[in-house]
């Protein structure tokens, strides 16, 4: 049975930073592109981050870019987003997910596994 579990979420100031990790079992994410979304009240999920299966490309939406890195670990089957200079705007459930084929994907269709998210709240 495939598992993604995220950990990492809480509550943070508006500055703060946070670590997300995302723990695989049942699959070998080396064959897999993994991605970060999130999901806002009132909002739908969108794309925060990915990351291809070797490592070497990446990609971050516009909103997170220069604030959020997103590193993988292949043998340790492990995903990490760190989060700095976070902001209220960033508060949103954020899942881990994993995706077909060697190139970066940006749509949650692209997506054929999924974690069951961690909460993030960044007060003001």
């Amino acid at each position: 049975q495939v598992q993604l579990v995220e950990s990492g979420g809480g509550l943070v100031q508006a500055g703060g930073s946070l670590r997300l990790s995302c723990s695989a079992s049942g699959l070998s994410i080396r064959n897999y592109g993994m991605g970060w979304f999130r999901e806002a009240p009132g909002k739908e999920r969108e794309i925060v981050a990915t990351i291809v299966w070797s490592g070497v490309s990446t990609y971050y939406a516009d909103s997170v870019k220069g604030r959020f890195t997103i590193s993988r670990d292949n043998a340790k089957r492990m995903v990490t987003l760190q989060m700095n200079s976070l902001k209220p705007e960033d508060t949103a459930k954020y899942f881990c997910a994993a995706s077909t084929g060697g190139a970066i994907r940006t749509a949650r269709d692209a997506y054929v596994y999924w974690g069951q998210g961690t909460q993030v709240t960044v007060s003001s």
